[in-house]
């Protein structure tokens, strides 16, 4: 819960309690009805005034007085505060707009094809690839089951020399892309896919430094398979949540990330069913 709502809801039980406080007191000092008493109560805190109802009694008085004080008071600050309330989660909403569309930007330049071969080099994959064929009959239940289900994998991969060169080279590839993104002032907004960037870009630079991969001991195959294990489960997880937002907000653009769909062997853009 953020400030601004917190706010409102402290100033609205607060004018609650002093506007039922406040009708009692009416009811009791100046012998109104229910009715008459809300109606002046309202009044006096919307500062309208008409005086067609007015306190007599030393009473009456009194509790008139303190509802203008603090009645007028709190009367504002939940008007304020439900302002502030409505601007801050539009500009919330619009946040995590952009955020979804540097998310985005990643999956469609460099994040679906990294994760595929990340999937080609899980040889245990097979029972969890066939629990992501993520379709357009997906509900939000489902997202949640993959989401448990990836939370629970062990994303252990057994790279060869051969895998490796071919991360190498989509990853050197996207250098310049991968940069951008880091300067990308929004992106520390988001920390799952700044975690993400910063993993894949540690895993760029591993396999830059390295002249040949051919023929490397095994442990420093099994120092790169640690430095992948860990990029393969932030894309995992990153890529679930996406196309789970991408179903909801964007059904054109899910239409076609399923067609992607990494964890899809037989996966191909081209339409070929209605």
């Amino acid at each position: 819960m953020d400030n601004s709502t917190l706010r409102f809801r402290l100033s609205l039980a607060l004018l609650v309690t002093v506007s039922a406080a406040s009708i009692a007191g009416f009811m009791a000092a100046e012998d109104l009805e229910f009715a008459d008493a809300v109606y002046f109560c309202i009044v006096t805190l919307t500062t309208v005034g008409y005086g067609d109802i007015h306190p007599a009694s030393p009473t009456g008085k009194l509790i008139a007085a303190g509802l203008m004080v603090t009645g007028v008071g709190t009367f504002m600050g939940v008007v304020s505060a439900a302002t502030d309330t409505l601007l801050n989660r539009r500009d919330k909403k619009l946040r995590h707009s952009r955020l979804n569309i540097l998310v985005g930007t990643f999956f469609s330049e460099i994040g679906t094809s990294l994760l595929r071969h990340c999937v080609a080099m899980d040889h245990h994959s097979a029972p969890l690839r066939a629990e992501l064929l993520v379709d357009q009959t997906w509900q939000a239940q489902d997202f949640q089951i993959a989401k448990a289900r990836l939370a629970a994998y062990d994303f252990a991969l057994t790279p060869e020399a051969s895998n490796l060169e071919q991360t190498r080279r989509v990853l050197l590839e996207h250098t310049g892309f991968l940069l951008r993104l880091l300067e990308n002032p929004n992106l520390i907004e988001h920390e799952q896919l700044t975690d993400l960037v910063w993993a894949v870009f540690h895993l760029k630079d591993e396999l830059a430094h390295r002249e040949e991969l051919a023929g490397a001991p095994a442990t420093d195959l099994n120092h790169l398979a640690g430095d992948l294990q860990r990029v393969y489960r932030q894309l995992a997880a990153q890529w679930i949540d996406y196309m789970a937002h991408l179903q909801q907000e964007y059904p054109y653009l899910f239409s076609l990330a399923v067609r992607l769909n990494p964890f899809d062997p037989h996966a191909q853009a081209d339409v070929t069913q209605a």
